[in-house]
């Protein structure tokens, strides 16, 4: 069976997504786990289109809309804006600069490490003119700009982020 173990592993993408949703985003805090979905999707999409069509990334294995856009729709709509919601609810917005640094971090590192694995063992994705740090670099400058849209749209003073 060919791409079992890519199909695995979408499947759990989705799967453990719709945990973490359902599990660690409280009722009374849904209109806030929104508005970092939507964002990050929105910064996915952009990024994604960019590295698909610059050729910088290569998705081999795509289960859903293989002709009509060339990113990981798994990853760039679901997974990344489900780990965004979790990152901006549970940001340390009153502690000092250097846990707030280690919190990004740790959850880039998080994302950055799946990835890497995920290229080297499967055929979900591909660097072609690629590497792990560049992933690493947006996904924190990504993490950053949905924290600052979070804060600007719940009109929650924006102070020193780093």
């Amino acid at each position: 069976m060919a791409y079992r173990k890519e199909r695995v592993i979408i499947a759990s993408a989705y799967a453990l997504s719709a945990f973490l949703l359902l599990n660690f985003v409280p009722k009374n805090k849904v209109r806030y786990a929104i508005v970092p979905f939507l964002f990050k999707q929105v910064i996915t999409w952009i990024f994604g289109l960019l590295v698909a069509e610059k050729k910088l990334i290569q998705y081999p294995y795509r289960p859903f809309f293989r002709k009509a856009y060339k990113g990981s729709f798994c990853f760039e709509y679901f997974f990344y804006p489900t780990l965004s919601i979790l990152y901006n609810l549970y940001y340390p917005e009153k502690r000092n600069i250097w846990i707030k640094m280690l919190y990004c971090i740790i959850h880039t590192s998080f994302v950055v490490g799946n990835e890497v694995l995920i290229v080297k063992y499967t055929k979900i994705i591909r660097y072609k003119k690629w590497k792990w740090y560049w992933s690493f670099i947006t996904i924190c400058i990504s993490n950053y700009i949905s924290h600052v849209f979070f804060r600007w749209f719940f009109n929650k003073k924006i102070h020193e982020y780093f």
